[in-house]
């Protein structure tokens, strides 16, 4: 018999495997030598304040709201920073779109987001 450490996902596990068996066993039972730690929750979503915007504009990568500089009812231009994503050790500028009104803010500071994720929504 001999035994291996084995990690798998990040679990470390003690495997017995006995050699030159030429027949069915039960398969081998691996106990974890160390307990996974736990996984964090992820942090909670900002609600959506107002009525949503004909405008939504996603996150266009995974990534945490580093700060939000236009609140709900702020006139903004074509262009101008709404909302600061960090993704990969980088800041990305998240801008509006079009011209119009800030209607809602669907993420807070601190806050993770997928791809995909509305950040925010105009009229």
């Amino acid at each position: 018999m001999k035994n291996y450490t084995i990690t798998v996902n990040g679990n470390v596990y003690e495997v017995t495997v006995e050699e030159g068996f030429s027949g069915a066993s039960p398969a081998p039972k691996a106990a974890p030598k160390a307990a996974p730690a736990p996984k964090a929750a992820p942090a909670k979503k900002a609600a959506p304040v107002g009525a949503q915007g004909a405008v939504k504009v996603n996150s266009p990568m995974p990534g945490k709201i580093l700060a939000v500089k236009a609140n709900v009812g702020t006139a903004v231009k074509r262009g101008q920073v709404v909302v600061i994503l960090e993704a990969m050790k980088m800041e990305n500028e998240i801008v509006a779109s079009q011209d119009g009104t800030i209607a809602t803010v669907d993420v807070a500071v601190g806050s993770s987001v997928e791809a995909g994720d509305v950040l925010f929504t105009l009229n």
